[in-house]
């Protein structure tokens, strides 16, 4: 990464807002979109030029790196960085979007031993093709997968490769199931949950997640928004300067 790109975090907290740009860690809370967090901080730092490495989905919490200023160039690195998130699964039920937000497709009130668990989730660990999802963002025919997913329509689409570095059961407590999932670029956590269901014959869907880390970058590093809207409250009743 660029010499002059700042890392601003909980180590080395915000002083100003400069041309030169920096990379800001910030907690999402859930609720948030990606975006909303953007426009938020392009508020509260005064500058439109911010990015984000990595979006999460709504429901989700954890880390976001923003991209302020001339940091945006390296937003393709930072996007290709390894990451590791905390997910907890609900098993016996597949929703339609793999995740909290949908609706119940499936159910069922097959019990699995903590064995066949544990034996399920370490089978996906390695390098491997994934079926992205039908709720998705990505392109098919110039078209996002979400808008055909939303009337209704399946559309084909291209397993991916992917590599799930490591995965290991933190806790089973009935029909949850806590992991932890240090994989590559493009892996759809909410898909590895639908896919461990399938894997022990019944449904599963991703109840919650949580993102810990990017690359070397961490979330307990990482500024709550409202933390971020205090540091720089402080710098202009400083008279510290603000905007590129």
């Amino acid at each position: 990464m660029g010499n002059k790109i700042q890392i601003i975090d909980k180590n080395n907290t915000l002083q100003e807002v400069n041309e030169e740009g920096f990379v800001l860690l910030i907690d999402k809370e859930a609720g948030w979109t990606s975006f909303d967090v953007v426009a938020k901080l392009r508020n509260i730092l005064g500058t439109r030029k911010i990015g984000h490495a990595g979006t999460l989905d709504p429901f989700a919490t954890g880390l976001l790196l923003l991209l302020v200023g001339k940091a945006t160039k390296v937003q393709e690195e930072l996007t290709g960085s390894d990451k590791v998130y905390e997910a907890e699964l609900k098993l016996g039920e597949r929703t339609d979007t793999f995740d909290p937000t949908g609706t119940v497709t499936a159910v069922s009130d097959k019990k699995v031993s903590e064995k066949e668990i544990m034996s399920a989730v370490m089978s996906f660990s390695g390098e491997q093709m994934q079926l992205p999802p039908m709720f998705s963002a990505i392109k098919k025919d110039g078209k996002r997968l979400y808008e055909s997913a939303r009337k209704g329509i399946e559309v084909e689409r291209e397993p991916r490769k992917i590599t799930i570095h490591s995965i290991e059961v933190s806790e089973i407590k009935k029909d949850i199931v806590r992991i932890l999932v240090n994989c590559s670029k493009g892996t759809y956590i909410r898909t590895l949950a639908d896919d461990i269901g399938e894997k022990l014959s019944t449904y599963a869907h991703l109840k919650n997640l949580r993102r810990i880390s990017i690359g070397s970058y961490r979330v307990e590093n990482a500024f709550t928004i409202g933390e971020i809207s205090g540091i720089v409250q402080k710098m202009k009743t400083s008279g510290v300067s603000q905007g590129p």
